[in-house]
Order: structure tokens, then sequence, then C-alpha cells
């Protein structure tokens, strides 16, 4: 059997510089979908809300002839009171999957803003 795992990050980008600093947290309850096409063609679409950590994981354990060759992710909705305007220019993230079994993707934090930045910025 072959297990693939995807993990990113969801954070509030405070100032909307579209990096992340000091004065940025990550948000928990944030929802993230994640698609991917196995060798054979399936389709598999997994929903994943990101934890205390703002991370969010997504596993499958499968034959290793049936696994992912690709896969897109992207953000769906931040559930923060102030932070829910995306940031950044990418509404997903796509990319080959061609890693081992047991070894894990890392996808790119994905940004959320608040409608207007605080003065400090």
């Amino acid at each position: 059997a072959w297990t693939g795992e995807i993990h990113g990050q969801v954070v509030c980008d405070v100032c909307g510089d579209s990096s992340i600093g000091p004065e940025d947290h990550i948000l928990q309850g944030a929802e993230v979908a994640v698609l991917c096409i196995t060798k054979s063609g399936e389709v598999f679409n997994y929903q994943a809300f990101t934890d205390s950590k703002g991370i969010y994981k997504v596993a499958e354990t499968m034959p290793e002839g049936d696994r992912w060759d690709s896969c897109l992710v992207r953000p769906i909705s931040s559930f923060h009171d102030h932070c829910t305007q995306r940031g950044g220019v990418r509404s997903g993230i796509k990319f080959r999957y061609d890693l081992p079994s047991g070894y894990c993707h890392i996808v790119k934090p994905f940004l959320y803003k608040p409608g207007s930045a605080p003065m400090y910025c």
C-alpha cells in the first residue's frame, strides 16, 4: 500500500502585505479543499479544516498503482471575524505528487487579510 499526505497552513496577513511577519497570526477553523487525481484517473475530493496551529492535513492510503498523480489545493473560507478576504493572487496551488509512500507534501501558506489594515501597518 501507498500513503500520501498533504499539509499546509492558513494565516491572517494582518497588514495585507503578502508576507508573514510578527503581526500576523494563524487562522483556526479555516476551510481548504484538496482535489487529487490518481495515476488511474480516479478523482479524490477532500475537505480539511485548520487546527489550533492553523494547519490542515489530508492523508490517504491506497494501492501503489492507484496513488495520487497530481493535486490542487485551494482555500475555501476563513471563519475568522475580521480576516475574511483572500490575500495573494493565487486561488489555488496545483502540483505533481511524486513522493514515495509515507512522505508529506507541504503547501505554501494561504493568506487571508482584513477588510482594512490596522493603523500600525
